[in-house]
């Protein structure tokens, strides 16, 4: 893989149209940071073992390889062509990786500030619906990901909505979704959601009683950020239930959904990494993965 020029918005280009969508995203988002763009398209690792067996075969290996790079480079050349007209001004950059997506893309996101990526739909069965791809990365990428899936046309979304704990502890996801909803303009909802065995998933009332603690603690989470990005229309919710299961149900009707995640730090850590993939893997929209020191 040739180097990848730092503090670039990377996408994932596949030719699929979850991957266009992805390309679109990501175009939108290097003009509103003013940022460069890397696309990359990854081939695939074709090992000793493979090119033995081509050239054994009687099938010119160096042929062979040949051609899956021109391949690649046609796909990345149209995806250019998609961001030259989309955003003229943003400069994009094409990576071909021989390399297996998951490795490619996880070792661009050590200097990029953003990897987005196309995913399939949900389907039946919820431990098989997110691509390999973008499961990988997302649970292991050092830097934000953004997921993006189908969406059907019909459906109306608004805002974007940011996952925060009681601890503290998700102050990099909560700067990723004040800054994402400044550049874009969007409206921001903070959400922290609260298990209570007896009431379930019923909602907190505005008013009501006995979460005083909560709603304070929610309120000092966002009083920085507020005064960073004083132009962001900002809703603060106390929410039921579990918090995949919350933003899950959130994501149905927001244009983007971002949560943090913790690889390391013991149980609670693992369980919060967890969450993650969670909501990655069933949420219907965007979903952005952010790291969390």
């Amino acid at each position: 893989m040739t180097e990848v020029p730092a503090n670039t918005v990377v996408v994932g280009v596949d030719g699929s149209e979850t991957s266009d969508r992805a390309v679109d995203w990501a175009a939108e988002q290097a003009r509103l940071e003013g940022r460069a763009l890397t696309l990359v398209q990854a081939t695939g690792a074709m090992g000793t073992a493979a090119l033995v067996w081509l050239d054994q075969a009687g099938v010119d290996s160096e042929v062979t390889r040949e051609a899956v790079r021109r391949d690649a480079e046609q796909l990345l050349a149209a995806a250019g062509e998609r961001v030259a007209a989309l955003a003229p001004d943003v400069p994009a950059h094409g990576v071909v990786a021989e390399l297996d997506p998951r490795d490619a893309l996880r070792e661009t996101a050590r200097s990029a500030v953003m990897v987005v990526l196309g995913s399939r739909g949900r389907g039946p069965v919820k431990s098989l619906l997110l691509g390999s791809v973008a499961h990988a990365v997302s649970r292991d990428g050092a830097c934000p990901v953004v997921v993006l899936r189908p969406v059907a046309e019909s459906v109306v979304r608004r805002g974007i909505v940011v996952g925060v704990d009681a601890q503290g502890t998700s102050t990099a996801a909560l700067a990723f979704a004040y800054r994402l909803a400044s550049l874009r303009r969007r409206p921001l909802r903070v959400v922290h959601a609260i298990w209570d065995a007896h009431q379930g998933e019923e909602p907190v009332g505005p008013d009501e009683e006995g979460y005083d603690a909560e709603r304070l603690r929610l309120a000092q989470t966002v009083a920085g950020m507020a005064e960073q990005y004083p132009d962001v229309e900002v809703e603060t919710v106390l929410a039921r239930g579990l918090v995949d299961r919350v933003l899950v149900r959130l994501a149905e009707e927001a244009e983007l959904v971002v949560i943090g995640r913790r690889s390391r730090g013991g149980i609670a850590g693992l369980v919060r990494g967890r969450t993650a993939s969670i909501v990655v893997e069933q949420s219907s929209g965007t979903v952005a993965v952010v790291p969390e020191p």
